[in-house]
């Protein structure tokens, strides 16, 4: 590698960074630095910019912080990113804030059509993953476009054993699924090849952590609200990770599904030509921002709640529907009534 010469500046005795050898600075200095204090140390110098840009610290980063992504034809597809690998970071290490963005109108035409969404998740358990995997999804066939968008990870009969063993008493979820709900994490990447743009569609921490009552099993739902298209009313782009406990491993924990769906507001999965419009959407017009964790609950929290009011005046609306056709079917009868008994 080829040394950049920068002089010693000495400043009442100290030495600064300046006076560092570059291939110290990359090989001892940068490598220890995780993503965003990498990016931040890149904008302190002109000298730290060049040594910070290199893509192979980006794709050390990109692979310790989604080991999903460490396959061939992933890296290589990252690696044509704007700047590689760190542009992949920088969509999607962020939030995805997208209700702030005013952008409700179909994605530019002049960009190229998506033929093809990859999804890179992992789930991780105190920052330690647990699950990694890629699923490519084709969007161009007629089943995907018509049929209700679903990414299914695992099979119906499939399942992932994973260390987590129950914490508590048996007798009593709350102390479990508060354990779980702090520690159980997922990060769902959408990419999107043809725009080689990527976005983080996770809340990272759960929205809802529930137990089922006959089965057992423990659904942590993940999730953001965006804005459909032309209509701006709010979706769900919903992650649903379910768990339950295997006898035969000893009552750890077992992953037995992985999905994401898009849902309106009255709860109906969107078509793949739907979800696609806002995913491309998401992914290429999105903001990013680095929200606190909570926000992802508090956000979905108040989505629910208007969901429910809508529900309840939807349910209002019908009410008195139904009571003016029975007013109507009732004057109708007693209009026929009267006139049968004055003939």
């Amino acid at each position: 590698m080829a040394s950049i010469s920068t002089p010693t500046v000495d400043h009442g005795g100290s030495t600064t960074i300046s006076a560092v050898h570059p291939d110290v600075i990359q090989a001892h200095i940068l490598t220890r630095l995780d993503g965003p204090t990498l990016a931040s140390t890149s904008c302190a110098s002109s000298q730290l910019h060049t040594l910070s840009d290199q893509d192979q610290l980006w794709r050390h980063i990109c692979t310790s912080t989604w080991p999903s992504i460490d396959q061939p034809r992933l890296q290589h597809l990252i690696s044509t990113f704007p700047a590689g690998h760190r542009s992949f970071f920088s969509d999607s290490f962020p939030v995805l804030d997208h209700l702030s963005s005013p952008d409700t109108s179909s994605p530019d035409p002049s960009s190229p059509p998506t033929t093809e969404l990859i999804s890179a998740v992992d789930i991780f358990y105190k920052d330690t993953p647990i699950f990694s995997k890629i699923q490519e999804t084709q969007t161009e066939t007629g089943w995907f476009l018509c049929s209700p968008f679903r990414v299914q990870l695992l099979d119906p009969k499939e399942s992932v054993p994973t260390p987590i063993r129950h914490v508590g008493d048996d007798n009593d979820d709350g102390v479990w699924l508060e354990h779980l709900e702090e520690n159980l994490t997922l990060s769902w990447i959408m990419i999107d090849p043809a725009r080689k743009r990527a976005a983080n569609l996770s809340s990272r921490k759960p929205v809802s952590v529930e137990r089922h009552w006959l089965t057992g099993e423990v659904q942590l739902r993940y999730g953001t609200i965006m804005k459909a298209l032309g209509s701006g009313e709010e979706v769900q782009c919903a992650m649903v990770v379910t768990c339950g406990e295997g006898e035969e491993l000893g009552g750890k924990l077992q992953v037995r599904e992985v999905s994401l769906v898009v849902e309106d507001m009255e709860g109906k999965h969107l078509s793949g030509k739907d979800s696609l419009g806002i995913l491309e959407n998401a992914v290429e017009g999105g903001k990013r921002k680095k929200g606190k964790e909570m926000e992802g609950k508090e956000r979905f929290e108040e989505y629910m709640e208007r969901k429910r009011e809508r529900r309840e005046r939807k349910a209002r609306r019908e009410k008195l529907m139904d009571l003016g056709c029975i007013v109507t079917g009732v004057s109708m009868f007693v209009c026929l009534w009267s006139f049968l008994v004055l003939s």
